[in-house]
């Protein structure tokens, strides 16, 4: 299939993974606190990386009125690049900002910003790193994956007998384990914009943005900046870069790699920083952003064709599975561009098994492995190294509409995908391997459902020493059982939703759409699952009314890690300092 009739063939994407990609994209939710100095108090930044600095007042100003110091001394004795003065800043007062600031010794700095009626302060830590002590990076995120999801993958692919399970999952036995805090700087509850932020650039942000702090500015793109990962890469070091995902390429975790906006759903934006960023592998879905405007089922407003400058400036196009592996194999294949679907890709139970969804339009879009193994073998040609991150993010993409069983095999082909960078270190002992989720989901198993037992529903849960096994057929090679709705099946129960019918059985013709809307805007449960079960519980929701689907969680993301630099992950670490752990081991802080 060619990439153009790949656009213009009909998209059928179930309207709810469409909601799952931008529940948080759009509620437009400003900064809770009232910290009027950015970065904010607190701050960890890495020594001569780039980022904004930003002073909002209160008040109209003077700027001869203003004092600003850096550790007593006048700022332009410490911050080299001239300030730019806004008067009066959306109605609510004068700003100044600094772009562009780097700090290259380490220790504290105190920034005090004074006028005749305010004194605002803000204390950061700057920290330096040791010499380079690791060749490759690869970060592996599975999107919303919460310990829930791990277990039940664990059933479905290894087994379990007599309470011992016959296999573990790729990265259950990497040495190195911590406890993830996720939360933003304006609420405990995160999004994937912010949580996957905080990870490329040391920095909390807001629910919806990434690469920024989220100020008074009105312009999603004018917020004060604070560099990602890729980009330190490609400025201070040879490495190749590589963003791999099986969702949009302008979702958030993928756009967070590279991108410097307020508003996650900014994707055109995104679409061309990707290009932009010069990242050697670049693969995943989205590819509706990357073609023109008068291209039939394109995104963009303009008449720019990004794929045509892919190609333009070196990169191996591809648009399926087949044509991902032959550039792939390659070998004078240094950089590597491809999209297989319009918008999400589909995830591996419908692709391997149930052939729902959008599977037979687009039947050879590659596998989670396969985008992995390409991006390894393209990556692993530079001699300098390489830094790549790869996302299993229909994991969440499927939490949030309920739906464990897809979301389980998701978790399974994220295990696959991470045994072949395990594989890969192998011989590259070099290598540093970090898996962990961006924010997690509220899901637990609580019991084994029994459709033998007799009377409602909810009396075939068995639990404790009724719950027994449940009985799915051993999984094949790749780990995937052949069959789900077998007669014991995992009890797997979210801790928030909206009101819908549970039916405790598989949802073996699509994704799970819990919700719909009905009178008054408020969602209601869909009334098709009580059509097609008639035993099916109502479930009054414990969330608001306007929530369609579950939402994240602020539970601890577990986060696991092996090779150089990872016995640095142990205890309750917050999220940015997996950034730290990162550019440290990676002696991006070194002069």
């Amino acid at each position: 299939m060619t990439f153009k009739n790949l656009l213009s063939t009909t998209m059928n994407i179930s309207s709810l993974i469409k909601t799952s990609i931008c529940i948080f994209a759009i509620s437009f939710i400003s900064a809770a606190h009232a910290q009027a100095i950015y970065p904010i108090d607190k701050a960890e930044i890495l020594a001569g990386a780039k980022f904004d600095i930003k002073v909002e007042f209160n008040q109209v100003v003077n700027p001869n009125e203003v004092a600003i110091t850096v550790n007593g001394m006048p700022a332009n004795k410490i911050i080299a690049t001239k300030s730019e003065f806004i008067s009066n800043e959306n109605g609510k007062g004068s700003s100044i900002l600094y772009r562009d600031v780097q700090l290259t010794k380490a220790g504290k700095y105190q920034v005090v910003a004074r006028t005749s009626q305010e004194e605002l302060k803000a204390t950061w830590e700057v920290y330096a790193s040791g010499p380079r002590r690791v060749k490759n990076v690869i970060l592996f995120i599975g999107d919303g994956m919460t310990i829930a999801n791990r277990t039940a993958a664990r059933v479905l692919s290894k087994g379990i007998t007599e309470g011992k399970y016959q296999g573990r999952l790729a990265f259950d036995d990497m040495p190195n384990t911590a406890m993830i805090g996720t939360s933003g700087s304006d609420s405990l509850i995160t999004d994937s914009a912010n949580s996957m932020s905080a990870y490329t650039t040391g920095h909390k942000t807001a629910v919806n943005a990434m690469g920024v702090y989220v100020s008074r500015a009105s312009d999603n793109l004018s917020h004060p900046k604070v560099e990602t990962i890729t980009e330190l890469l490609k400025r201070k070091t040879k490495m190749s870069v590589g963003i791999v995902s099986d969702a949009e390429l302008q979702d958030a975790t993928p756009g967070a790699m590279v991108a410097h906006t307020r508003r996650r759903a900014d994707k055109q934006y995104i679409a061309d920083q990707l290009l932009a960023s010069k990242a050697e592998v670049i693969l995943g879905g989205g590819s509706a952003y990357f073609y023109p405007q008068s291209s039939k089922g394109s995104k963009r407003k303009d008449e720019n064709n990004l794929v045509e400058t892919f190609k333009t400036d070196g990169y191996q196009v591809a648009f399926t599975k087949q044509e991902l592996i032959a550039a792939a194999e390659n070998k004078n294949t240094k950089k590597l561009f491809g999209v297989f679907h319009p918008d999400n890709m589909d995830g591996s139970l419908d692709r391997l098994f149930l052939k729902k969804n959008t599977v037979s339009q687009y039947p050879n879009q590659p596998d989670l492995t396969e985008m992995t193994r390409s991006a390894i073998d393209v990556l692993s040609r530079n001699p300098n190294g390489f830094f790549l991150m790869v996302e299993a993010a229909l994991i969440d993409k499927f939490n949030h509409p309920l739906d464990w069983e897809r979301a389980a095999f998701d978790t399974i082909m994220l295990s696959n995908a991470v045994q072949i960078a395990k594989d890969f270190a192998k011989t590259h002992p070099d290598t540093l391997i970090i898996v962990t989720p961006d924010h997690t989901h509220s899901g637990s198993i609580s019991g084994v459902v029994h459709d033998d037992r007799p009377g409602p529903l909810r009396e075939k849960v068995g639990v404790y020493a009724s719950a027994g096994f449940p009985n799915y057929p051993k999984a094949d090679i790749q780990g995937y059982p052949n069959e789900i709705d077998v007669s014991k099946r995992l009890a797997f129960f979210y801790g928030n939703y909206p009101d819908h019918y549970e039916t405790l059985h598989p949802k073996l013709d699509g994704t799970f759409v819990p919700a719909i809307k009905g009178e008054g805007g408020k969602y209601v449960a869909n009334p098709k699952y009580i059509q097609l079960q008639e035993d099916a519980i109502h479930m009054n929701g414990n969330l608001p009314s306007h929530q369609e689907v579950g939402v994240h969680t602020a539970d601890d993301a577990v986060l696991n890690a092996m090779g150089p630099g990872s016995e640095k992950f142990r205890g309750f670490m917050d999220n940015t300092e997996v950034f730290k752990v990162m550019v440290q081991t990676l002696g991006l802080g070194s002069k």
